[in-house]
């Protein structure tokens, strides 16, 4: 045994071991198994992969700063092969890209894929993509140009196309047993009784019944996506040496898909039940073990206060990082209702939190827009549920009068009048409804960068999605494709504009000004220390509604940051914060009452020392 790996597993075997009894009682020989293919894992780890390790493990905290920028794309959409990203380093560098997330490139079955997480071989890129040996030429030169590669890891399911669904199918009872198979109805009822519907228009139920053999098969989100059965130590195992094969192949970011569902118990809603984070710790500890440069990425799609379990207790941490679903939403809804009162109090509640949890931050995503706000707390000011949430669909899909927004609503349930949200970031803010007049590009431009700005200012890693740096829009073509014409989420995925990208040095240009201006905020974040995720952070009221006040404040310094969501002028109330220094300008300023911001206007102040400061922050 190599005496890192022996190190590692040492510190870590008592946990692991009583932890995966605790799952699997009595059951030494599968434990035997894993511990068995973690040593494989670990003697087949390219060397490059191993002192990788060994440099993270003496910096833990390299992702906790203030110099990632993330961005995730479509291997197809953005360069058609993953041959053709790595062709591309050059602009994703320039770009200011050190973190990238290649969206699903496993193997799938085009039409029955849900974007690429109906996984028909974990060992497998998808064909048309490329090959894993193209995948390890693409990790191992972002890695020599300082740029770290996630990828998504769907531990929920899998398609009904992977061979253990095709085994399971034949009549294997081994396999039956990966997944949750009845013949008839009666423990399925059961389950309808607790289990919410994921997809209630599209795909109602969370069971489908397979007319060939006559059985009845969990299927939480789609026909095609089969539950994989937890409770059978094989497959975490299985899907352990999945993840560590996928880690092996230079991955530095796994994205665990849909955490809250991978463990199902009669009698509950099947969501976040403590097996869940014992499943997590485990798999924690696992990469710790074999693979100590590897993060997991957690998607659960939560409120941050309801966040703080899949982070894990400070002694046995499970997530390194957790999107920030809420903030999301939250800062589209106050695009709409250009009022701030619920955005300060969900930054609040995210900075109260624990500075060690990490969020991965963003406008857009490759998914739709949900709207899972605090609706107790929009209940004060007249906003209900149902009919507040009819107004920012109709809102963002150009329905309203003087609306500028265009988007489209996706998994529409006129039943509960609810549905969710699909659109590129700058059609959703306006880019296009402006259609050649130039005052409402101008204005639409600059709610852009305002946004972006607000992105950028969030402790965390901000996280672009391909295409909102020159900001691309919605792609209509997939009405067109019988595939995609059921799925309004292609809306936001179309190809990106490469002769679009190459105006992204012309300031005349929509392209051209939203590149360099992103850029431009991109630096500032880099060479500042302050928006680390170590700075203390607090919401101040800043003069109305409108406008968006915070403070940052680390080792001694004060950012003061005011953002106008509303398209007039603003007096934001600064009182007396003595000399500041403007970063948008790189201007010292002596701060004397208030402070003029055109519409979507905002401002980045820094003091330079507590000195100045006024006793309370």
């Amino acid at each position: 045994m190599q005496p890192e790996f022996a190190r590692r597993l040492e510190s870590r075997e008592t946990e692991l071991n009583t932890l995966y009894l605790s799952l699997y009682p009595d059951r030494k020989q599968a434990l035997d198994e894993l511990h068995q293919t973690l040593r494989e894992r670990y003697e087949s780890r390219r060397e490059e992969l191993k002192r990788r390790d060994l440099s993270r493990e003496k910096d833990p905290d390299w992702y906790k700063g203030n110099d990632l920028l993330g961005m995730c794309l479509y291997v197809d959409q953005f360069a058609g092969t993953l041959r053709g990203v790595k062709e591309k380093l050059g602009y994703l560098s320039e770009c200011g890209v050190n973190y990238l997330h290649l969206m699903p490139f496993l193997d799938m079955v085009d039409g029955r894929s849900d974007g690429g997480y109906a996984v028909a071989s974990f060992r497998k890129v998808k064909p048309q993509l490329g090959t894993m040996e193209d995948l390890v030429e693409l990790t191992d030169d972002c890695h020599a140009q300082g740029i770290s590669v996630c990828m998504d890891f769907v531990m929920n399911h899998t398609s009904e196309e992977h061979i253990w669904a095709k085994k399971a199918r034949a009549g294997d009872p081994e396999y039956q047993n990966y997944y949750f198979f009845y013949s008839d109805r009666r423990i399925p009822d059961e389950y309808e009784k607790h289990v919410p519907q994921v997809f209630p228009t599209t795909a109602p139920g969370n069971f489908t019944y397979l007319e060939d053999i006559q059985k009845y098969v969990l299927t939480s989100f789609y026909p095609y996506q089969w539950d994989l059965n937890y409770a059978n130590p094989a497959v975490f195992n299985a899907m352990a040496d999945n993840m560590l094969f996928l880690a092996n192949k230079g991955i530095d970011v796994i994205r665990v898909d849909a955490v809250p569902y991978i463990w199902k118990e009669l009698g509950t809603d099947c969501r976040n039940l403590p097996q869940v984070h014992s499943i997590v710790r485990l798999m924690r500890l696992i990469c710790e073990i074999v693979c100590p440069s590897v993060l997991l990425l957690g998607e659960v799609v939560m409120a941050p206060e309801k966040l703080a379990p899949y982070f894990g207790p400070v002694d046995s941490p499970e997530c390194h990082m957790l999107y920030n679903a809420t903030t999301m939403c939250t800062t589209w809804h106050t695009v709409a209702t250009r009022d701030t009162r619920l955005l300060r109090r969900q930054t609040d509640t995210v900075a109260a939190l624990p500075k060690d949890y990490v969020f991965l931050n963003y406008l857009r995503c490759h998914d739709d827009i949900g709207w899972g706000l605090d609706y107790p707390f929009l209940h004060r000011f007249g906003m209900e549920e149902v009919p507040h949430k009819a107004y920012l669909n109709a809102f963002f899909t150009g329905e309203i009068p003087g609306s500028f927004s265009r988007g489209e609503r996706y998994n529409d349930d006129p039943r509960l009048g609810d549905a969710r949200l699909c659109g590129t970031a700058a059609s959703l803010l306006g880019i296009e409804a402006a259609d050649g007049d130039l005052s409402a590009l101008d204005l639409a431009i600059q709610r852009d960068l305002m946004l972006h700005a607000w992105l950028l200012s969030q402790s965390g890693v901000p996280i672009l999605y391909a295409g909102d740096e020159i900001g691309q829009l919605n792609d209509y073509s997939y009405h067109d494709d019988p595939l995609k014409a059921d799925d309004s989420r292609y809306l936001h995925r179309g190809a990106f504009p490469w002769n679009q990208a190459g105006l992204r040095y012309d300031e005349n240009t929509r392209q051209g000004r939203l590149f360099q201006g992103l850029k431009r905020l991109e630096r500032i974040r880099r060479d500042h220390e302050i928006f680390s995720s170590a700075a203390d952070v607090k919401c101040f009221e800043a003069g109305n509604n409108a406008l968006l006040g915070v403070k940052r404040r680390l080792n001694g310094q004060v950012l003061t940051m005011v953002y106008n969501f509303s398209d007039q002028w603003q007096h934001a109330d600064l009182r007396s914060l003595g000399k500041h220094l403007d970063l948008l300008t790189g201007k010292e300023l002596d701060l004397i009452g208030t402070w003029e911001l055109p519409p979507y206007g905002f401002v980045w102040l820094l003091s330079p020392s507590s000195a100045d400061l006024p006793v309370s922050f």
